[in-house]
Formats: structure tokens, sequence, C-alpha cells
């Protein structure tokens, strides 16, 4: 059993810190351990051990049984800072796949907290990517709001409004899209496993 899992009182979720999974996987080199985030930001620095299972292309059911997830030995979830993770397990539950552990604060506090890291080439976390378009397209409605015509300054009272509706729901749309960019989601072979067709709806 996994005695040290803290149980979030919202929805039954079972979470894990950085610091306790490193503990886990000293001891167990073949805990069962997935990475939710693009192809490019798993190339760039994972957790060595775990598999990617992008979150748009996650099929719970598929997954648990690749992992053979049991009580005994639940599948470990993470992500970059833990949203997309508890998104993932969220996913699993739907599908009546309770036997999932979230990983708190992600790769970004496994970074943090100096513990080792496969690492490939460079990469913008999809986090840092969704707030620098974000902050382009603002910036760029206010200059052609000026220069062109005012009615660019829609474009960046659209973008606004979708960062509001982001935070009130936590989806948000444009991390959907960009996630979906070539640049995120090219994959080279054997990197990716339990992967279904890419969603059409979110």
């Amino acid at each position: 059993m996994v005695n040290d899992r803290k149980v979030d009182q919202e929805g039954g979720l079972r979470s894990i810190s950085t610091d306790q999974l490193f503990e886990k996987l000293s001891r167990d080199r073949h805990l069962r351990l997935i990475d939710v985030r693009t192809p490019a930001e798993y190339r760039a620095a994972h957790v060595e051990g775990a598999d990617n299972v992008p979150l748009d292309r996650l099929d719970p059911e598929k997954v648990a049984a690749e992992f053979a997830i049991t009580s005994e030995n639940p599948l470990f979830v993470i992500c970059w800072s833990g949203n997309r993770s508890r998104k993932a397990c969220d996913r699993f539950f739907a599908a009546g796949v309770t036997d999932v552990v979230n990983v708190e604060g992600g790769t970004r506090c496994w970074e943090e907290a100096g513990f080792p890291l496969a690492r490939g080439g460079k990469m913008i976390s999809l986090d840092r990517q969704v707030r620098i378009v974000n902050g382009l397209l603002i910036v760029l409605g206010v200059i052609l709001g000026f220069k062109v015509h005012p009615g660019w300054f829609g474009l960046s009272a659209f973008v606004g409004a979708g960062l509001v509706l982001a935070g009130i729901t936590d989806t948000c749309a444009m991390a959907i899209l960009v996630s979906r960019m070539p640049w995120n989601s090219a994959e080279r072979h054997g990197e990716s496993c339990c992967s279904a067709e890419p969603e059409t709806s979110t």
C-alpha cells in the first residue's frame, strides 16, 4: 500500500510530494510513472523512468491496462507544475480508474529540489509559451488599436476575457491550441506510449 499519499478532500484525489516520489523511486526503479506534458517538454527534461503520455492523447483505460494498475501498484502522474497531472487524474477517475496518484508541484518542484533529470534539448514549458502568446496578442491588439483602427482593441479584450474564463473554469483553450503546435506535438519514435488519436474536443 502507498501509505504516505494525501487525499484531496474535494474530490478524493490522492497526491504525493516530489520528495516522497524521489524516496519511492530510490527504492523501486520500476515504479509506474507517466509524464503527461507534450513530447517536446518531455524531451527537454523529465524524471528518469517516466513514460510520456501526453494529456491530449490520454486514454485512461488503455494506460491502466498497459501499466497493470492496482491498489498495490498505483500509477503516479506528473507534469510541469501539477495542474495537467491533476486533470489527467480526473480523467482516470471519470473512466473508473482510481488507483492513480498526482505528483504535487510536478517536474518544476522536482528540479528545484535538485533531484536528477534526464535532459534533452532546450524547451520552453507550455505554461510559459501560453503566457508569451497571450501577452503578445494583448500588446498587438493595443498597438494596432492605436495605429490602425480602434476595433483592434477588441483583440486585447478578447484575450483578457479568455484569461478570466480560464481562471474560472481551470481550462485554457490557448494551452490546448499551443500544445498542438508542431514544435510541441512532434514525437520521436518510442518516446510516447499508450497514446490514442488526438482529441477533437475539450
